[in-house]
């Protein structure tokens, strides 16, 4: 039957990659899927050479102190596409990595793992490759602390304070809401060479607050306090990942590819919540300049296939 297919291959390849750092080398787990674009002449591809093109790829391949696992990515899909004879190979990696760092006040050493993420396309027009990272954070509600905000005015109205006296106290003393736990994904596409630490940087920023594996009393002042003065919805997130990826590399081709994701785990309903938006550099910069609005957004499969 001639009927071309747009993907065939393998997901959820759990391999260990190598990674150098501070001089050495270490293993750490990813997970890797690999798909290819078939014409409608060729039947099918050899599916246990999938395995056999990452240990070749791993084999050759070490990611050094910048992280860039999409140098990797594009290392297997080019393999791939050149070995199953595919109109386009795609592949995805997403690894583990532990990154350390300090607690906000104490400044005791803690590691947090994030997931860094490689991403190419490779076809006989080219490659394109996609840097991208998931981290967690905190969002407070802004929302539910409206609501307690006016509550507590009235009740300090109540108890006879000055109506200026009741806005300096609610500007100063943190309000309470409901928090949650979200998951921030940022993707670049770029030839450009990125730091997937630094991007793990603005996923935090454009949360509530980041979150940490060990804190001590003051440092769980410090993030709880940070993150209720700082509240911020799903959409809010998603924005702010957006706009500070800009900001923070105005170098960014106008043709290269952005998106961002937010989901925050629910605390006092049952469902979850997110947000995404993705389009190309270009596209999100006229946005921020004017407002103008796009009846599409160019999708992460449309810029790799471009």
């Amino acid at each position: 039957m001639r009927i071309g297919l747009s993907r065939v291959g393998v997901s959820g390849v759990s391999k260990a990659i190598r990674l150098s750092h501070a001089g050495s080398e270490k293993l750490i787990a990813a997970e890797i899927d690999c798909t290819v674009d078939l014409d409608p002449a060729q039947k099918g591809v050899h599916m246990s050479r999938f395995p056999e093109l990452f240990e070749e790829a791993i084999d050759e391949v070490v990611i050094g102190e910048a992280l860039l696992v999409e140098a990797l990515a594009e290392h297997i899909a080019r393999h791939v596409a050149d070995r199953q004879r595919a109109l386009r190979a795609e592949v995805k990696i997403t690894a583990r990595y532990p990154l350390q760092r300090e607690t906000p006040v104490t400044r005791l050493p803690t590691q947090e793992l994030v997931s860094i993420i490689g991403i190419a396309a490779a076809s006989d027009r080219g490659v394109r490759r996609v840097v991208g990272v998931e981290a967690t954070g905190i969002n407070a509600c802004p929302c539910a602390q409206g609501l307690v905000r006016g509550r507590a005015a009235d009740r300090l109205l109540e108890a006879g304070f000055e109506e200026g006296d009741v806005d300096r106290i609610l500007e100063l003393v943190p309000l309470a809401t409901h928090n949650q736990r979200g998951r921030g994904t940022l993707y670049v596409g770029t030839d450009l060479t990125l730091n997937a630490e630094a991007l793990v940087e603005l996923v935090e920023r454009s949360m509530s607050s980041p979150v940490y594996e060990l804190l001590k009393r003051p440092d769980e002042l410090f993030v709880v306090e940070h993150a209720h003065l700082q509240p911020r919805f799903v959409e809010d997130s998603v924005r702010a990942a957006l706009a500070l990826t800009l900001g923070r590399y105005p170098e960014l081709d106008d043709a290269d590819f952005l998106f961002s994701r937010q989901v925050n785990l629910e605390t006092i309903h049952t469902h979850d919540v997110v947000a995404e938006r993705h389009g190309t550099v270009g596209e999100l910069r006229r946005e921020l300049a004017d407002g103008t609005h796009l009846a599409r957004h160019t999708e992460l499969r449309d810029w790799l296939s471009a």
